[in-house]
């Protein structure tokens, strides 16, 4: 799998699925996720509501992962999934990892070739951006999927710098 580092936003990225930070109530809120829910418009809120009344009436767990559709978003689906919150004392980089992974196994059922992520946790989670870009390419790098081509969408051009160091680290 080909993974990409690029700085953008990531309601623009034309990919087969896009990847929401989400919150567990999976209803919106600040920041990817609520940026994604207003570009991609009431359908994706509709699904997402439909979810909770069915399989996810307490919220999608951290690390766990689901589809919707994209409504307008140049993509196909949206594929939620719930970061950890950052605690300093408790090592919660499994769950994170498991955001990237269980998502790319949602996109292997959708038949997605192609998947734009976010920085996962890495905003009103407080996950520090170095150790949250190690985590997204270690989770990334040891994959096993269909999808073709990754990219992690980094916001500003501070994140996509600190990627493109950490990336070349290996």
């Amino acid at each position: 799998m080909r993974i990409e580092l690029v700085q953008g936003d990531i309601t623009e990225q034309h990919v087969d699925a896009i990847v929401n930070a989400a919150n567990s109530s999976l209803l919106g809120g600040s920041g990817v996720d609520g940026a994604i829910h207003r570009r991609g418009g009431p359908a994706i809120l509709e699904e997402c509501r439909a979810l909770r009344a069915s399989r996810y009436g307490r919220g999608l767990p951290p690390g766990h992962a689901v589809a919707t559709t994209a409504g307008n978003l140049p993509a196909r689906w949206v594929i939620h999934t719930v970061g950890p919150v950052y605690r300093e004392e408790e090592d919660l980089g499994g769950i994170l990892r498991d955001c990237y992974t269980r998502s790319l196994a949602v996109a292997d059922e959708l038949g997605a070739t192609t998947v734009a992520f976010p920085l996962i946790s890495a905003g009103a989670y407080g996950w520090p951006h170095d150790d949250a870009i190690f985590q997204a390419l270690t989770a990334l790098r040891d994959a096993v999927t269909q999808v073709e081509e990754t990219r992690l969408v980094l916001f500003s051009g501070a994140l996509y710098t600190l990627a493109a160091e950490i990336a070349t680290r290996g």
